[in-house]
């Protein structure tokens, strides 16, 4: 593995794929590496939510309206939400771009050999209702943000990225 996943790196890929809203519900795993850094940036405009469905309702609206969003949640939030991203992402064609937090994952398991069945499920699921998804595992894996996200905008069709863990300030220099 390399060097653990960095959210800096994370929302520089946000900025190259211009992706300008950040709906987020706080999630454990990315809160302190990329929520908090990206709800102080200027350049991000963060709509915090109450339940995942409505923020998977919000991205929605807003490709409509030709802008680009990202959800960021934890996986117990997409599998609550997927009636509403089967409706707008699948049926209705929207480019819905999911960042899940994996809460629980254990470090030296991938998410399909997780003890936790919520962690587990989450990609068989993707796989079952066809949604393209890409496992943010480390650093290196931050440069195929952008381009993914320009051709989840392109076809147009859901995306998810997968966040098993992020790095700790003290796991690298700042």
């Amino acid at each position: 593995m390399g060097e653990p996943l960095r959210g800096m790196n994370i929302q520089a890929a946000l900025h190259e794929a211009h992706v300008e809203f950040v709906v987020a519900l706080p999630d454990i795993v990315t809160c302190d590496e990329l929520l908090w850094p990206i709800a102080r940036e200027s350049n991000f405009r963060l709509v915090n939510v109450c339940k995942e469905d409505e923020g998977v309702s919000i991205c929605a609206g807003l490709s409509y309206a030709g802008k680009r969003a990202i959800l960021l949640m934890q996986h117990t939030g997409f599998l609550d939400s997927i009636n509403a991203i089967r409706v707008m992402g699948m049926d209705y064609q929207l480019p819905i771009v999911m960042m899940i937090g994996l809460q629980g994952l254990e470090e030296d398991r991938s998410p399909s050999e997780s003890a936790q069945n919520g962690v587990r499920i989450v990609e068989p699921i993707l796989k079952a209702m066809d949604i393209r998804y890409l496992v943010l595992n480390d650093d290196s894996d931050s440069s195929a943000i952008s381009k993914a996200i320009d051709s989840a905008y392109s076809a147009p069709q859901p995306l998810v990225f997968l966040i098993p863990r992020m790095g700790k300030p003290d796991d690298y220099e700042a």
